[in-house]
């Protein structure tokens, strides 16, 4: 018989797909924020909305790792009226630009140094 047992493997994304997954949920929560929430809930003062704060800013952490960025994007989104402002999609594009400041692009060929003259 064969042996079928399950391994605990953890999956490996890519950072790509990462990065992608964190702006889509950074954009949907901003949106929310933006426009669904003031319809149904007491605005800027909204449990939900705190909620959903705590909430985006747990999961990209997860995604993309502990940055100084989501700091302040946390604590702007807990203040009334300020949290209109997409802080998250704002906060998720910078690490993403400096993420891709030091990442060698792979699509591009490599440059090969002169060789040194003796």
């Amino acid at each position: 018989m064969e042996d079928t047992r399950i391994v605990d493997e953890p999956i490996l994304l890519s950072p790509r797909f990462r990065f992608r997954t964190a702006m889509i949920l950074a954009m949907v929560a901003d949106a929310l924020q933006l426009v669904v929430f003031p319809l149904f809930s007491e605005g800027a003062l909204s449990p939900a909305d705190d909620v959903l704060d705590l909430a985006v800013a747990v999961i990209l952490v997860r995604l993309l790792g502990s940055h100084w960025e989501f700091l302040p994007a946390f604590a702007a989104e807990l203040v009334p009226g300020v949290d209109l402002v997409p802080f998250w999609t704002f906060a998720v594009a910078n690490v993403y630009r400096k993420w891709k400041q030091f990442t060698p692009n792979e699509e591009e060929p490599r440059q090969q140094r002169p060789a040194l003259k003796p």
